[in-house]
């Protein structure tokens, strides 16, 4: 019986999984291999979280938006829209301030991808929150939302 020229579907899938790990190893996927700061996210203040980011200074800024509810009938799914329009963002954090891990979202960001993001994030109890801006300047800029959680926190 002649053989099958076409690789199975797990081969294909052994073969693209591994060529993916090839090229993130080498670097060519930076944007992957950078995305993950296990520091910022296991830290539990908003102070430790931007420190392990080397993010400096805050400065309120109506040049980076937030947009949600000021009024959460459930915390387990709060949805959040982020965005600033200022040329040179290096970061895009969503950050919840009486959360038990404040950091809550990390995107980074190059000249090629809109510094625009939606997202639903989990709200352990009535909080601030954070839309933060790392630019590549050094600045980092907010704004702030207060969400007032009112059935079914995660937390209290």
């Amino acid at each position: 019986m002649p053989k099958n020229p076409m690789p199975s579907r797990r081969q294909a899938l052994g073969h693209g999984a591994g060529l993916a790990g090839l090229l993130v190893g080498t670097g060519l996927f930076p944007q992957f291999a950078l995305a993950y700061s296990r520091q910022a996210f296991d830290a539990r203040t908003l102070q430790d979280a931007l420190a392990a980011l080397g993010a400096g200074a805050l400065s309120e800024s109506s040049d980076v938006l937030l947009a949600g509810p000021d009024i959460a009938e459930n915390g387990a799914i709060v949805a959040f829209a982020f965005s600033t329009a200022l040329p040179g963002v290096r970061r895009l954090l969503l950050l919840v301030e009486k959360n038990p891990v404040p950091l809550v979202a990390l995107f980074n960001v190059s000249p090629s991808i809109e510094p625009a993001f939606s997202i639903r994030a989990k709200l352990a109890q009535s909080s601030g929150v954070y839309a933060v801006a790392v630019m590549d300047d050094g600045r980092t800029l907010y704004a702030r939302k207060d969400v007032k959680v009112t059935l079914g926190s995660c937390g209290t």
